[in-house]
């Protein structure tokens, strides 16, 4: 088997399913399988994915055990040569997996470590953290008061020695998005289970870079990351991201009581701000834009215009509208380039999933993402 795509879940019933329609089309002619673990759910998850995706092998734990546990227990089950471990709240393209396949990245073999990809937001932006550097204390200072943004000599948080659409080695990835070899994954211990989450990605990525392997950034792919639906940024999220970060710096560098307290102070300030990013941006909405091939009709509270080709659209800057993409007759990978090349031009983007009639999507990384029940 070349592929094992494993995808840990918890309560994100809506952005699972679509996320699975996702990655099956992108499966098709690859030798794969799918594998949901789910953290004890109290959402119809379980049910949706028996019920819609019967080939999907899903194994139900009865605790939320974290990040780190959840997935080890995903590959434990795994048979492909590759794994990918994958965020629920993701969208990937038809040819997310086999672009990363054909590429020379595939036959590295024994250097080749973590393979992540470029990653874009529900609006269509960039997410700088698609490719990172190690946060070593210097460069977590670089990232926390914002000199990354004055030079590129302070970009390492973000390795800003790639270009968003340039390809190549970098130290840390993300996440949302990690294809390696499943041997690798095995020999290194897999995700670290001491910590339950937030910094365990950075974790796999420096021990596997620490072991001799090279981590890459493949931006020759988009994916979608609905980056702020699966944590609720309340006092539990500060709190262990908090730890999270502690976790790491105390694995990875040498302790001494004055950086134990700058590392304290600094995970701090550090989780209070990312606690402060999320909010739920309520956009009014002029006119609505449907793309459909079929005979899809959406009952909306403003006008509405149907095109059957993206190439219909014009952008009109002065109106706040609202673009809706019929999944079932447009693929994922033009959606997603519609998203990219259309950003920043008083659009929103929602996707219509035909097989349980809803509308799903969110303004902006921080978002913490909309439902609409058709």
């Amino acid at each position: 088997m070349q592929l094992s795509v494993i995808i840990l879940n918890y309560n994100v019933r809506y952005f699972l399913e679509q996320c699975l329609f996702s990655v099956q089309r992108a499966l098709e002619g690859i030798d794969s399988e799918i594998i949901v673990v789910d953290n004890a759910s109290s959402d119809d998850s379980c049910d949706m994915v028996k019920t819609k995706f019967p080939h999907v092998k899903l194994i139900k734990n009865s605790a939320n055990l974290g990040f780190p546990k959840g997935n080890n227990i995903g590959v434990a089950e795994a048979k492909g040569d590759y794994i990918c471990i994958l965020n629920p709240d993701t969208v990937v393209a038809e040819d997310t997996f086999v672009k990363i396949l054909n590429s020379q990245l595939s036959i590295l073999n024994s250097q080749l470590g973590i393979i992540g990809c470029k990653l874009i937001d529900g609006s269509g932006k960039f997410l700088p953290e698609s490719k990172r550097g190690v946060p070593t204390p210097w460069v977590a200072f670089t990232k926390l008061f914002g000199l990354y943004k004055i030079s590129n000599a302070f970009g390492d948080y973000y390795a800003q020695h790639l270009a968003e659409n340039e390809s190549g080695k970098v130290a840390i990835l993300v996440g949302a998005f990690m294809w390696m070899p499943r041997i690798l994954y095995l020999e290194v211990g897999g995700f670290d289970e001491d910590c339950f989450m937030y910094s365990d990605d950075i974790d796999l990525s420096y021990t596997i870079e620490k072991s001799g392997k090279s981590n890459y950034y493949f931006h020759e792919t988009s994916i979608i990351h609905y980056k702020g639906e699966s944590t609720v940024r309340d006092g539990t999220y500060r709190r262990r991201f908090q730890e999270a970060m502690q976790f790491f710096y105390k694995k990875h560098f040498k302790k001494s009581w004055f950086f134990d307290g700058m590392m304290y102070v600094g995970s701090f300030v550090f989780s209070l701000l990312k606690k402060h990013e999320q909010k739920d941006e309520v956009r009014t909405i002029d006119e609505y834009v449907v793309f459909t091939k079929g005979q899809l009709q959406i009952n909306l509270s403003q006008k509405t215009l149907y095109y059957s080709s993206l190439n219909q659209f014009e952008s009109e800057p002065s109106k706040n509208r609202e673009i809706i993409f019929d999944t079932a007759t447009f693929s994922f990978a033009e959606i997603i380039t519609f998203m990219e090349q259309n950003k920043d031009k008083n659009l929103s983007f929602k996707n219509y999933i035909v097989s349980s009639n809803y509308v799903i999507g969110s303004n902006h990384s921080t978002d913490k993402g909309q439902i609409i029940m058709l």
